[in-house]
């Protein structure tokens, strides 16, 4: 029995009665609740749901628990434009689930959200028009059933259950721990011990310096180095516009536009000026670890800045803990795990009591959620990206996939409000339904990939690539990953283009 036929089957033998909502929102993490906001304000009058297969809110920031775990990206424009941030511009875990929160208890947005739900199958029935979604319970143990018209993916682009690790020669052998960052057991104890993390991006750059402290000595294994920004805690204009006691909102609004300027400029430096990049990345380096470090070898990428994301060090803190003597970093291949640590390709061991794998995450599509439409299964891998919001032949449902440069939630705010004014359009037509298709004209378009490996070149995007959806040469079939140019587009995007067909 395939998968059209097992929902068929369950929609014809369902032991629970089912809930109808206009719009339903699958996630209660950074982009659901800005999703729900949206809704509030521009669709009063629609009724709507989330659903998180989480006990809380907060998605990532709730899931991750491994020690410093904080925001990798300023909270003045990782938080919303339309709830001021008050703290910080580099925020931990617990500061950003407070602001959540106090957003979710103002907003009273707390009636509107399900906890441990987690939806499994969607179906898309074009003689309803519209969608039933197979929604498994973790108190009850049992299967729901919710249909609405409009489906809104808010998840993430990830699998929270667990996290990638390579199958690494010989890992059966190592006699200590083997801990991934994404599932960090809470009773783990590394005070006094030896640990070795392996990787070295955003979340190396977070464990290592908040660990480094308490353990005997903490290494940094890494294949190839990574791109650091040492960046101050303190927001120098924010301190200074905050001693004038302006209002909140405008010193968000003026340290948002800055944090934007200051990033479109290293963007654009990236691309045009690379070398002069480098350089200037490569310096605050030695001004941390001096000029007898050997930065070549360790810090210095074999790639332009910005192809993967610049990982933030707070005040230089993971090169202070190096420099220190807490933390070291060594760059060579894993030739085994051996029971008492790692033995590498050039012939030395890292002794190890417990070993960190920050080796990244899995890129899922839609919350591994089984999506059917008139009883076909869709393979996302086949569809089209409209925007990057919408896929082709995909009937009344929208996905928020943030930006890898720019904070996330930028993006999450556009796509929300496009949704937003889709649904108010739809609702002025007098239409039920809006397919995207490829006009006559776009059916010569060659398949670029959703995100292409000279825009940005993470190894967890690069793995999983071929599972994503496509993009096109044109608009809008182009997912441009770049908030300056969609910030344009995306607000004035043309809903009768002929790329939407309303029913």
């Amino acid at each position: 029995m395939d998968i059209a036929d097992t929902v068929e089957s369950t929609q014809l033998s369902r032991a629970t009665a089912t809930q109808h909502f206009d719009v339903l929102i699958v996630g209660a993490g950074i982009s659901g609740i800005d999703a729900a906001y949206h809704l509030q304000k521009n669709c009063p009058g629609k009724s709507f749901v989330m659903l998180d297969t989480q006990k809380e809110f907060g998605g990532t920031w709730r899931t991750h628990k491994f020690p410093g775990i904080r925001s990798d990206s300023d909270l003045f424009t990782f938080g919303y434009k339309w709830k001021p941030w008050s703290g910080v511009p580099i925020a931990t875990a617990e500061e950003i689930l407070k602001y959540l929160g106090d957003i979710i208890e103002e907003r009273g947005l707390a009636q509107h959200i399900r906890y441990g739900h987690t939806v499994k199958t969607a179906s898309w029935s074009s003689k309803d028009q519209r969608w039933t979604l197979e929604v498994e319970t973790s108190d009850k143990k049992e299967t729901q059933h919710f249909t609405c018209n409009f489906l809104w993916m808010c998840q993430g682009y990830y699998r929270h259950s667990e996290g990638y690790t390579p199958d690494f020669p010989g890992m059966d052998r190592f006699k200590g721990s083997i801990v991934h960052p994404q599932t960090w057991p809470e009773d783990l104890d590394y005070a006094g011990k030896r640990v070795v993390v392996i990787g070295s991006g955003a979340t190396a750059a977070t464990l290592i310096p908040a660990m480094a402290e308490d353990t005997a000595h903490i290494t940094m294994l890494q294949r190839s180095p990574t791109y650091f920004f040492a960046k101050p805690k303190e927001d120098k204009l924010v301190s200074w516009l905050r001693k004038l006691h302006l209002p909140q909102k405008w010193v968000h609004a003026i340290a948002r536009q800055n944090v934007l300027f200051q990033q479109k400029v290293v963007t654009r430096r990236s691309f045009e000026e690379p070398e002069k990049l480098k350089n200037l990345l490569l310096g605050a380096a030695r001004q941390y670890l001096g000029d007898d470090f050997d930065i070549e070898t360790h810090f210095t990428p074999g790639y332009r800045p910005w192809r993967q994301r610049l990982a933030v060090i707070p005040d230089g803190d993971l090169y202070k803990a190096i420099r220190a003597g807490k933390a070291s970093v060594v760059t060579d291949h894993i030739e085994t795990f051996t029971k008492d640590g790692i033995l590498l390709k050039s012939g030395k061991t890292l002794q190890a009591d417990i070993i960190v794998t920050a080796t990244g995450f899995n890129l899922c599509v839609m919350g591994d959620i089984a999506f059917v439409v008139d009883g076909r299964q869709v393979d996302f891998a086949e569809r089209w990206g409209h925007r990057g919001i919408m896929f082709s032949g995909v009937p009344n449902m929208a996905w928020v996939f943030g930006y890898l440069r720019t904070s996330w939630t930028m993006r999450a705010d556009m796509v929300s409000a496009f949704v937003c004014k889709l649904l108010n359009h739809m609702q002025d037509k007098g239409a039920s339904v809006v397919i995207p298709q490829l006009r006559e004209k776009d059916k010569d378009m060659q398949p670029r990939p959703f995100v292409e490996a000279e825009n940005f070149n993470a190894g967890y995007l690069m793995r999983n690539m071929h599972i994503m959806p496509k993009q096109g040469d044109r608009e809008p079939w182009i997912f441009s990953q770049d908030y300056y140019q969609e910030k344009r587009t995306i607000p004035n995007a043309d809903l009768e283009d002929g790329t939407l067909i309303y029913q």
